[in-house]
């Protein structure tokens, strides 16, 4: 495996805020020329095993993974695991705690969305959920456009759910730290999720990496569907800047919304080291 491995490295199931199965994503990465896969929902290692199963199944490789929601600098950056034990119980007991809360928030923007006339915003939401202990903005979302408020989910976010709108509410997540040490001491490697989201400026995104080093996070992805061309080179350098190796990953939630299939994203660049080239003791054949 190379820089040219059609390796996607995040996406997520019903399990999180997914609307396809751990199996049916299988499939289409299968499908897709994916060489190399990981499901990583977000807190949640509820479809680890069934992904592993399914991947093994169609021969395709596979990384566990998880995607771990974590409060810096005052807004929320998620960070992905990958190739960590499963079962570790100092993993599992961080995201419990993780989870914890989201039912409590998700009330209050309902509430927040009762104020402006969008009755019943919590019970709507609800009917998305895989998993009430996940329930999240996605789920809103989609309630919200399946009953004519707005046309696409892009709209809710930006009428609804960011900061200043009626139906935001920040959560507080994990420490940084926090969550790089679950993922390291599972066996996984850390890896920054998708930078080029997040509303830091040049002096916070500096932060960022240089607090995800010291907790000994190792990677960064370059290659993601909320990324453009100015992303995929800024973050490769990025990469030589901070020591730090590539992952790619769609972040694929649903046919009908991400912006990227499984499987679809450029090859990374060859300036970069690949994830996986370090990780090749935990990929499942």
């Amino acid at each position: 495996m190379n820089t040219l491995t059609n390796a996607d490295l995040h996406c997520h199931s019903v399990v999180s805020d997914g609307t396809l199965t751990p199996e049916v994503l299988a499939q289409r990465a299968k499908d897709n020329g994916v060489e190399l896969w990981a499901l990583t929902d977000h807190d949640e290692l509820g479809g680890q095993e069934r992904a592993l199963q399914a991947a093994r199944a169609l021969g395709l490789p596979y990384l566990t993974g998880v995607e771990i929601s974590v409060t810096f600098a005052q807004i929320t950056v998620h960070i992905v695991g990958l190739g960590m034990d499963h079962h570790h119980p100092a993993l599992l007991e961080g995201l419990r705690t993780t989870r914890g809360g989201r039912e409590e928030r998700a009330r209050d923007m309902a509430a927040g969305l009762a104020q402006v006339g969008i009755q019943g915003a919590y019970e709507g939401a609800l009917k998305y959920v895989g998993n009430p202990d996940l329930i999240s903005r996605a789920h809103f979302a989609r309630h919200l456009v399946e009953s004519g408020v707005c046309s696409d989910v892009g709209e809710v976010f930006r009428k609804f759910l960011t900061e200043g709108k009626p139906g935001f509410v920040p959560h507080r997540w994990a420490g940084l730290g926090d969550a790089v040490r679950w993922i390291t001491q599972s066996g996984g490697m850390a890896v920054i999720a998708h930078p080029g989201r997040y509303a830091l400026n040049a002096t916070g995104e500096y932060a960022l990496f240089t607090e995800f080093k010291t907790h000994g996070g190792q990677g960064v992805e370059v290659m993601t569907g909320a990324h453009n061309q100015a992303d995929f080179v800024k973050y490769a350098g990025y990469c030589q800047e901070f020591d730090l190796l590539a992952s790619r990953g769609s972040d694929f939630h649903s046919p009908e919304e991400s912006r990227c299939d499984l499987g679809s994203l450029p090859h990374l660049p060859g300036s970069v080291t690949p994830v996986w080239e370090m990780l090749q003791t935990r990929i499942h054949r």
